[in-house]
């Protein structure tokens, strides 16, 4: 390497342990050293304020932000995040420059005392942040307290293990990357419990005009993942998504067609309206526009801004 190159992360444990299997990657494509791609951690707003949910503290772009500033000042090069972190559209002069391989993109649910979701008791309290979990546990378990519950992985574990909670969920791409898969109770079948869109994907953003930097990603990204990705944050995209809003989506590569399923909960959980299609790889956002400006024209605006309030 002539000269370095800095990754921008943020510094909880997940996201050190993102970063640094990125520098692996970097340092085995480019014939160099760790060395070369040194960490940057910079604290973003969702890292400071944990006493609120993302939904009242701004949504998407609280834990990229802050990392976008240090890419475009030009002291961070390369910029890995959680893919379901992302804003749907990033700055002027940034790009994701592509994705790692897709990990498992299940949720994993962890109970106290080793008990599953339907093995809770009525009144059992479970804590989530997230809305589009929020939701998917009131289809499922009307009868339990679910609770905001924030926190990085190690803290949320501690917090079942103490019994401050009866469960919680996480992805279990995290766990497994933590290796701490081991702690989950079970793990959630993608159907009845859809991912997040981005969910278990690693971005990597990079300046779009540095072609140094995006040559070199270039070696590292999973097509595949890409396409899929592509897909789901279409459908987000047409659906004016922000984390107000429990939406889920899952998009596959499968025999060279780009497979998309995508759901809008209301929050309570008592609706849920799905929509699926397929196309082509090269026309994956489209299909994702496709699928959720028809799931929008279902829903009605009214419905829609009623999620938003």
């Amino acid at each position: 390497m002539a000269e370095p190159l800095t990754i921008g992360t943020r510094g909880s444990p997940l996201a050190l342990a993102q970063a640094n299997l990125v520098a692996g990657l970097l340092a085995t494509a480019s014939g160099g050293t760790v060395a070369d791609f040194p960490l940057t951690i910079i604290r973003t707003t969702g890292d400071a304020t944990q006493d609120r949910a993302l939904a009242d503290i701004g949504g998407k772009g609280l834990f990229t932000k802050e990392i976008d500033a240090a890419q475009l000042g030009g002291s961070v090069d390369v910029a890995v995040h959680s893919a379901k972190d992302l804003p749907t559209s990033l700055p002027e002069g940034l790009v994701v420059a592509g994705y790692l391989p897709r990990e498992d993109v299940r949720d994993a649910f962890i109970g106290h005392g080793g008990r599953g979701l339907m093995d809770l008791p009525k009144g059992a309290v479970v804590g989530t942040v997230s809305l589009r979990r929020q939701a998917l546990l009131r289809r499922l378990r009307p009868d339990l307290e679910i609770i905001v519950f924030r926190g990085n992985v190690g803290t949320r574990l501690d917090k079942v293990a103490r019994g401050e909670v009866d469960g919680t969920l996480l992805a279990l791409a995290g766990l497994k990357r933590l290796g701490l898969a081991d702690r989950a109770t079970e793990f959630l079948d993608a159907t009845r419990f859809p991912p997040a869109v981005g969910q278990a994907a690693i971005a990597i953003v990079t300046r779009l005009n540095d072609a140094r930097t995006m040559g070199l990603v270039s070696r590292i990204i999973d097509r595949d993942t890409g396409t899929a990705v592509q897909a789901e944050r279409g459908f987000l995209t047409a659906l004016d998504g922000s984390c107000r809003m429990p939406i889920a989506a899952h998009a596959v590569v499968r025999e060279g067609r780009v497979v998309l399923s995508g759901m809008v909960l209301s929050p309570d959980g008592r609706q849920a309206h799905d929509i699926a299609g397929e196309g082509a790889p090269e026309e994956a956002e489209a299909l994702g526009l496709r699928l959720g400006s028809a799931l929008r024209h279902r829903l009605g605006e009214a419905f829609l801004a009623a999620l938003k309030a």
